[in-house]
């Protein structure tokens, strides 16, 4: 685990994600709240461009809990049976449909607490609604974020709760809200985890990896 980031590094790392992406964008498609609590609920143990691919047509048929719910677990099950542990995501799907409507009149709550009442939406998956759809600056930290975060010194910790506090009380305020992201594609794309590409990485100066690669 690297040492904590000064302050003055941080905000040079960060100045540097916002100089290459100023607005950094989730990869998982959706065309509204729900869709993308779904989106995220599926993703669990899967790849954003996987769940994409599932999705992509059942987005267009059942974008509501209310179509969601007409469509039925064995109908859901058809779309998303290339992703991981299928069986299981569609009937967390199915009852977070009919909890959304008998207990939120079919809108995603902003809080949460309210969120990780639904079934299959932990906090990760919470955190990620609240970023992306309702713009709070909340930390979904994945594997890819507890890697850089620990390598880079931005944000250790020994677990994933220790590091989602590191980012919120070390990121400076104006990049608390596209941290997460950030951070996401800094590990999907250049600090990979068995051979970072520290010969392209836009932070290497500062960051606190002993072992970086050519």
């Amino acid at each position: 685990m690297a040492k904590q980031l000064s302050y003055p590094a941080m905000r040079r790392v960060f100045a540097r994600f916002h100089d290459l992406e100023p607005e950094p964008k989730g990869e998982l498609h959706h065309v509204n709240a729900f869709t993308l609590v779904v989106a995220v609920a599926l993703s669990a143990q899967a790849t954003d461009a996987g769940v994409n691919k599932a999705t992509r047509r059942l987005f267009e048929i059942a974008d509501t809990p209310e179509r969601m719910l007409a469509l039925g677990e064995a109908g859901l099950i058809e779309h998303i049976k290339t992703i991981g542990l299928f069986r299981n995501k569609a009937k967390n799907v199915i009852r977070l449909s009919q909890i959304l409507l008998d207990e939120f009149g079919g809108q995603v709550p902003s809080s949460r607490a309210a969120l990780q009442s639904l079934p299959g939406v932990g906090r990760k998956t919470a955190n990620v609604v609240l970023n992306m759809w309702f713009h709070q600056p909340a930390q979904a930290v994945d594997t890819h974020i507890f890697r850089v975060g620990n390598r880079s010194g931005i944000a250790p910790g020994r677990d994933e709760a220790a590091v989602e506090r590191a980012i919120e009380d070390n990121v400076p305020a104006e990049y608390q809200q596209h941290a997460h992201h950030w951070l996401i594609l800094h590990g999907r794309y250049i600090c990979i985890a068995r051979k970072p590409k520290c010969g392209i990485c836009p932070i290497r100066d500062d960051c606190q990896f002993e072992d970086k690669t050519p």
